[in-house]
C-alpha cells in the first residue's frame, strides 16, 4: 500500500441481542474510518447465517444471547468461514466467557466499553493476523497464564449451580480477602463481585462470610491451608 492511501475498508457484521446495545454499536462503527457495517444479528445463530451470507471481515460478537450462544456461534464461523475473524465485545472481562471464546477461534476481545480508537485497533489487528486484546484483557490473559496462586477449583463440578466465576470469588473469600481486594485481583469493579458475592449466596443459602468459607472447604471448593 502507497503512503497515504486509505486501506480499504473492514467489512463487520455486529452480533448482539440487546437491540438498544446492537443499534448503538452499529451507529458507533458507522462512524469510525475504516469500517464498513454490512450486517447485524439478534442472536448467534443469525451471526452464522450472515457470515454465510455476506462474507464480513469481522465479527463483532456479543457472548450471551439466545439459541447460540457467542462461543458457539464463534466456534461454526471459524470452522465453517475461515476467512471471517471474530472479535468478542461483552460486558465484563472474566475468564468465565474470555477462554472459551479465546479456545473457540475469537482472535480479538473487547469490553462494551471500549472507545472508537480501540475498536479500530482491534480490526485492524486481527486482520492483520495479531491479536485484537484490550490492555485490560491482555493483562487478565497473562495473569491466569504465568500466575500459579491463582485460585483453581478442586472439585471437577461445581455444586450447587455456581459458575466459575463464583467459585474463583468464593475461593478469594475463603482466603480472607476483602471485596475490594478481590476486585483488585480481577480487575473488576467492586459492585460486579457483591453481585458474584449475591448470586453465590443466594445458589448455596450461604448467610454470610464465615459460613461461605466453610462452604467452599466442605465441598471442595478450595484446598485447605497447608501446616
Amino acid at each position: 500500500m502507497t503512503e497515504g492511501a486509505e486501506p480499504k475498508p473492514a467489512r463487520v457484521v455486529v452480533a448482539d441481542d440487546q437491540t438498544v446495545v446492537r443499534e448503538g454499536i452499529v451507529m458507533l462503527l458507522g462512524l469510525l474510518p475504516g469500517i464498513e457495517v454490512v450486517g447485524a444479528a439478534g442472536d448467534g445463530e443469525e451471526a452464522v447465517e450472515l457470515v454465510a451470507e455476506l462474507a464480513p471481515d469481522v465479527v463483532l460478537m456479543d457472548l450471551r444471547m439466545p439459541r447460540c450462544d457467542g462461543v458457539e456461534a464463534t466456534r461454526r464461523i471459524r470452522a465453517e468461514h475461515p476467512g471471517t475473524q471474530v472479535v468478542v465485545l461483552t460486558t465484563f472481562a472474566d475468564d468465565e466467557s474470555l477462554f472459551p471464546a479465546l479456545k473457540a477461534g475469537a482472535r480479538g476481545y473487547l469490553t462494551k466499553d471500549a472507545g472508537g480508537d480501540e475498536i479500530v485497533r482491534a480490526v485492524r489487528s486481527v486482520l492483520s493476523g495479531d491479536a485484537g486484546l484490550s490492555p485490560s484483557i491482555q493483562r487478565r490473559l497473562l495473569e491466569r497464564l504465568s500466575d500459579p496462586e491463582q485460585p483453581q477449583p478442586v472439585a471437577a463440578e461445581a455444586p450447587d449451580g455456581l459458575t466459575a466465576r463464583e467459585v474463583e470469588v468464593l475461593a478469594l473469600i475463603a482466603e480472607g480477602l476483602s471485596n475490594q481486594e478481590i476486585a483488585r485481583k480481577l480487575h473488576v469493579s467492586t459492585a460486579t463481585v457483591k453481585t458474584h458475592i449475591n448470586n453465590l449466596f443466594a445458589k448455596t443459602g450461604i448467610k454470610d462470610r464465615a459460613q461461605a468459607v466453610r462452604y467452599a472447604y466442605a465441598k471442595g471448593l478450595v484446598r485447605p491451608p497447608m501446616g
